[in-house]
């Protein structure tokens, strides 16, 4: 049987409990709780997910884009109070709230001008009034929760910010100076045609030192434009293929690596392909962003979840899919009715996709493009 991953594409994949109107979160540095969502909610690997998932439970994962309220006038304090701005102010998300030092972070590197590129994950765009960028004060205490007087702004995006093809607004700030280490990035989205807003909360470690740090790189030409998310062990026999494509959408690289059942485990087999990736690919890097000093460098690491895509400035529009194929060929015909896009499904159901059966494990809607494939969800659906 062939997996096709469709990253980032595939970190679209939500099980939303209302209709899918105005949501989105910040992708890149990469909200907290749609970190935990890629984890997989089912069986978080970090201990800050799953301290999450035991104090809220899972849903609030598969909401990861629906963190919103409707402050009148504005007034975002009044709907978020202090203690729950990860949470957005509902109890849904209480989970991500809690006050730990261990969340996933993401490295926050700034290029030669003392910029970065925000990435803001849009699952159905309307018209934007701003965004507004908060970062944590230094000093702030970690081990307490997130209060407004935590937080400084410093910077704001007014009216509506470009959009890729792939629903993804993306606007370059400078980052804020004097900042070091482990941080939090708060981002309110405020439409422009209704009272709604949304909250996202960031967690990032910048690499910067004194109040006039020393000077960036002269050229860093990585940008982060996603994340390798392992859900499950890979059998021997199994291969895992990146594939570039360039801004006409034309096959321009491939890399892989053929798995053993040791390579093959879910902490093993991103860190095989990024090595493989790094040292063949011109366009792409897979890894961890560190920056010391003047030198960059973006290093794989052994781990499910850690390791983040970055594409070089000189290939611009060129994006990617990660293929999965399992070793475990044999495929039965499909039983029951055929899985469809768009269809509401009952636990229990039985389906049949790309010549496997499949279980429903708990209901769900398949929303148009979102990809929810039987293969490509084992929380939702389990192989038979």
């Amino acid at each position: 049987m062939k997996t096709h991953w469709h990253l980032p594409a595939v970190m679209t994949l939500s099980c939303l409990s209302a209709p899918l109107w105005a949501h989105g979160t910040m992708e890149v540095p990469v909200n907290r709780t749609y970190s935990c969502f890629l984890e997989g909610p089912e069986s978080p690997k970090t201990a800050a997910c799953q301290a999450a998932r035991q104090v809220g439970g899972t849903q609030a994962m598969y909401d990861w884009n629906g963190i919103n309220q409707n402050p009148q006038g504005d007034n975002h304090q009044a709907v978020v109070p202090d203690g729950t701005l990860c949470g957005g102010g509902k109890a849904e998300f209480k989970g991500f709230n809690l006050a730990r030092r261990d969340w996933p972070s993401s490295a926050i590197v700034p290029d030669a001008n003392g910029n970065f590129e925000f990435v803001y994950k849009a699952s159905a765009p309307h018209s934007t009034k701003y965004f507004k960028f908060y970062v944590t004060k230094n000093g702030w205490n970690p081990d307490l929760p997130l209060k407004w007087s935590d937080l400084e702004l410093f910077g704001t995006f007014n009216g509506n910010p470009p959009l890729d093809a792939n629903k993804r607004y993306k606007m370059t700030m400078k980052l804020p100076q004097g900042k070091t280490g482990q941080h939090i990035i708060f981002n309110v989205w405020k439409r422009a045609d209704s009272e709604e807003a949304f909250y996202s909360c960031s967690d990032v470690k910048f690499s910067g030192g004194a109040t006039t740090p020393e000077p960036p790189p002269a050229a860093n030409p990585w940008k982060e434009i996603g994340n390798v998310a392992a859900h499950e062990n890979l059998p021997a026999g199994s291969s895992a293929t990146l594939r570039v494509f360039d801004s006409h959408g034309r096959d321009a690289e491939s890399h892989a690596v053929n798995l053993t059942a040791a390579s093959g485990q879910a902490a093993n087999w991103p860190y095989e392909l990024a090595v493989k990736v790094n040292a063949a690919s011109q366009s792409i890097r897979i890894g961890v962003m560190n920056q010391k000093q003047r030198n960059v460098t973006i290093t794989p690491v052994k781990d499910a979840t850690a390791n983040r895509v970055y594409l070089n400035d000189s290939y611009k529009g060129y994006a990617y899919n990660i293929d999965l194929k399992k070793g475990n060929t044999g495929v039965t015909p499909p039983v029951g009715d055929a899985w469809v896009e768009g269809a509401a499904y009952k636990a229990g159901q039985i389906v049949g996709y790309q010549g496997k059966k499949y279980r429903c494990l708990q209901p769900h809607t398949a929303w148009a493009g979102a990809g929810w494939t039987p293969a490509s969800q084992p929380s939702l659906w389990q192989a038979i």
